[in-house]
């Protein structure tokens, strides 16, 4: 069984930021880092599978808003390397939520010396800059409202609103320090956010090719194959009813249900077998238990 759960451990670290390297999660001990332990950021980002739907979910969202789409289709290889792509952002997620202080400040300057070299033309003339205050808050609300979904439909269903409320004002901390502007911070400014947003959102030939290459990108091993299938299935059934329409992503009520009961029994395997992840090793820094 141990020989059965590190290789499952391997398969699933492969697919995060920990497979850059860079970020050492377990030093300088006693570092909380940005949040801390008992921050409620450090309870949703550190689940691997819900942040994995999340992740897709948030990626297909995003694809709706043309200026931030140009940014990707611009100055991105993400067609070729598409893995790297979610492994970098899986890296920035986890440092900055469970790095040391330094190391969440680094990976900050790093992205925000990335985007002043992001800019250029959307399709219909519009100037874009992926530096720009209010795309920052488009794409940061499209990621922590999916992250915070995947977390109550696949791991806590029972978080206070509260807390969730919470974890909206911690995580506008990064944001912010991105250069975001006027980042909702509850649960109710997140809903009206994204109602108002929706007459800028469109889906075109480019957004149909996000969905497109998603659903083709070879798995990086065989066994992953029918786990990054159901999990782009549950990406699809996270989002909105409108930005599924928009998408033409349309799923029955029958398939939805497979799709969550396949989750649901996926889950509890690989929190079992993950036990070196970027929120245990924090934990140990800290000289926490292992949960």
């Amino acid at each position: 069984m141990e020989s059965l759960r590190r290789h499952i451990e391997s398969q699933v670290l492969s697919l995060t930021g920990l497979a850059i390297g860079g970020v050492d999660y377990e030093h300088p001990p006693g570092d909380p880092g940005l949040f801390g332990p008992e921050a409620v950021c450090w309870r949703v980002h550190g689940d691997f599978t819900s942040m994995m739907v999340g992740g897709i979910s948030a990626l297909l969202l995003q694809a709706l808003h043309p200026l931030a789409l140009a940014g990707v289709w611009d100055h991105s290889n993400f067609r070729e390397d598409l893995l790297g792509r979610l492994r970098r952002t899986g890296q920035f997620i986890s440092g900055t939520t469970f790095g040391s202080q330094a190391d969440a400040q680094r990976l900050i300057e790093r992205v925000r010396s990335i985007h002043l070299k992001v800019t250029g033309q959307a399709k219909d003339g519009r100037p874009y800059a992926a530096y720009d205050p209010d795309l920052l808050t488009w794409v940061h609300v499209a990621e922590v409202s999916r992250f915070l979904e995947a977390h109550l439909r696949y791991l806590d269903p029972d978080l206070p609103g509260t807390e969730q409320d919470r974890y909206y004002a911690e995580v506008a901390r990064i944001a912010e320090a991105l250069g975001a502007r006027d980042v909702p911070g509850s649960r109710q400014a997140v809903a009206d956010y994204l109602q108002d947003i929706r007459p800028q959102l469109t889906s075109d030939e480019r957004s149909r090719e996000i969905v497109h290459v998603l659903f083709t990108a070879p798995a990086p091993s065989a066994w992953m194959r029918p786990f990054g299938a159901l999990m782009l299935r549950a990406g699809v059934d996270l989002l909105p009813d409108w930005a599924s329409e928009m998408l033409n992503l349309r799923q029955s009520a029958a398939t939805r249900q497979l799709i969550r009961l396949g989750v649901r029994r996926t889950a509890p395997v690989l929190r079992w077998a993950v036990r070196s992840g970027s929120a245990h090793r924090a934990r140990r820094r800290m000289g926490l238990p292992i949960r």
